[in-house]
């Protein structure tokens, strides 16, 4: 039996040294270094970060898309060869064609809050034609506005798309957030199941001490003739029994080390320690508050509310479909043509269309297109209430998931603040427990107990430590559970929402 545990151990000092000797790099690791490693690497957090980054970029185009463009179009040249049809009372005959066009056009555009927009037009245009042996000139500037009617009484869809692109973007954000604080919580748990089996191999590897102090007292009375061999053998068994559940543990601790590698995204060459500390804060979450922020900052609750603005949206944008619709047109503009033989230089024609602009008197012009709808068998009004039960749907929704977070809410902060009370009890029954161990140890060597009631004592310890690493850990992942459905760290008192 010696000899198979010296074997078992030569494994294990091998599978603890073997990361040291092949490794790529050593990771020191607390829960926040953990954490921001995750981060880097968590291919969920870049596609969201990307995710952000898209609606961002809408956003600063439907900004953009509110403020004035400039658009220049450049004809330079169009050179046209071909063959016209023509048809009169005579009969279809045909004509050869060869024409050049060069033209500029210069277009202010500047949208109106009403979903209109005011335009400025100048432009100048040459068209050569070579059979004619002509050039035809243009030089025109205009000014007008285009209004649709039915953004006085309907729908916006300037306004509507702005917004559109807002919500999209809060909305993102609100998901890279939430996903952030799953992250946290994933890790946390990953972190702290390390964490335990760590401190499970050093419960072993104390109770090991223990039963080895225990076999030697143990073997000394057994040579003195104050016990009986059957009770120095058990001491025996039980000190084999210790070793082994101590290369139990560790094995199961240098495995939880590789999966903690998997879920952090670094080689399982690279060599990891985590930094055990079972300190604690008192932290007090105030019930009231946690379901006050989870209210206001919850991602299911943000989606409905989204939802209920693009269902009212559509409403808007079908009532609007089943209305009178329509432009309102204006324009005024001046224009100055010249018609000259191609001997002439095109500097010269355009100068003569120049004069004859500033000679000719502006044109006016206004229009109203109206669209009327008369019949449509009912169509808009279903689209309508179609849009309205979605609408209906996505209130329900909303008023159901505000129960269902506050009752989460309540339970998940209960759970926290017993298991908090409980932590503070596991402490001093760890006190009393230790403690009396002592007083159990010293009786066996002064030989008032047996191996049995020794072994009762040092079961109670275990159990007394086990406890408290567990209540320990529950009550970390409660602290980053109630973080991630608050969006409120309470041990820092920090927003997550402003880091």
């Amino acid at each position: 039996m010696h000899h198979l545990k010296k074997s078992f151990s030569v494994v294990l000092l091998l599978i603890s040294i073997a990361p040291l000797i092949f490794s790529q790099q050593i990771y020191n690791l607390d829960l926040e270094s953990s954490i921001e490693l995750a981060k880097e690497r968590s291919k969920t957090m870049l596609m969201l970060k990307q995710n952000i980054k898209k609606a961002s970029f809408d956003l600063k185009a439907a900004t953009s898309s509110l403020k004035t463009h400039v658009n220049m179009n450049l004809t330079i040249p169009q050179y046209t060869e071909t063959v016209n049809q023509f048809q009169d009372s005579a009969g279809i005959s045909f004509y050869p064609v060869r024409q050049n066009q060069l033209s500029s056009t210069l277009t202010i555009n500047q949208p109106l809050p009403t979903d209109g927009f005011l335009y400025i037009t100048s432009g100048a245009e040459s068209f050569a034609d070579y059979y004619a042996h002509d050039r035809n000139a243009q030089i025109s500037s205009s000014i007008g506005l285009q209004q649709p009617i039915a953004a006085f009484f309907g729908y916006n869809q300037l306004q509507m798309g702005f917004k559109q692109a807002k919500l999209a973007y809060d909305l993102s954000s609100k998901q890279l957030k939430r996903a952030e604080l799953d992250l946290v919580y994933d890790i946390s748990q990953a972190f702290f199941n390390l964490l335990s089996y760590h401190e499970l191999m050093n419960i072993a590897l104390m109770n090991l001490n223990r039963q080895q102090e225990a076999y030697n007292i143990a073997q000394n009375k057994f040579k003195a003739g104050l016990i009986r061999e059957v009770e120095a053998l058990q001491m025996e068994v039980d000190l084999s029994e210790a070793s082994n559940n101590y290369d139990i543990n560790s094995l199961d601790y240098y495995a939880q080390v590789s999966l903690f590698k998997e879920k952090l995204g670094i080689n399982l060459t690279d060599s990891v320690a985590i930094k055990s500390d079972l300190s604690y804060n008192q932290v007090y979450v105030d019930p009231e508050k946690a379901v006050a922020l989870a209210l206001a900052n919850r991602l299911e609750l943000k989606e409905n509310e989204i939802q209920i603005e693009l269902s009212q949206m559509e409403i808007k944008k079908r009532k609007a479909a089943g209305r009178i619709s329509g432009n309102i047109l204006l324009n005024y503009n001046f224009i100055g043509v010249n018609k000259s033989d191609l001997a002439i230089p095109l500097e010269s024609s355009l100068d003569y269309s120049w004069q004859n602009m500033m000679s000719r008197r502006g044109s006016f012009g206004v229009g109203l297109t109206v669209s009327i709808p008369i019949i449509d068998w009912g169509e808009n009004r279903a689209k309508v209430n179609s849009a309205l039960a979605s609408l209906k749907i996505n209130q329900i929704q909303q008023d159901a998931d505000k129960v269902t977070i506050e009752r989460d809410i309540r339970t998940t902060v209960n759970k926290l603040q017993n298991n908090l009370k409980r932590l503070q009890l596991l402490e001093k029954n760890v006190v009393v427990a230790e403690k009396s161990f002592e007083i159990s140890r010293q009786r066996y060597a002064n030989g008032d107990i047996d191996s049995q009631a020794m072994a009762l004592e040092r079961e109670r310890l275990n159990m007394a430590y086990q406890s408290r690493l567990d209540s320990f850990i529950n009550y970390k992942l409660l602290l980053s559970d109630v973080m991630r459905k608050t969006f409120f760290d309470f041990e820092k008192n920090v927003s997550m929402i402003d880091q």
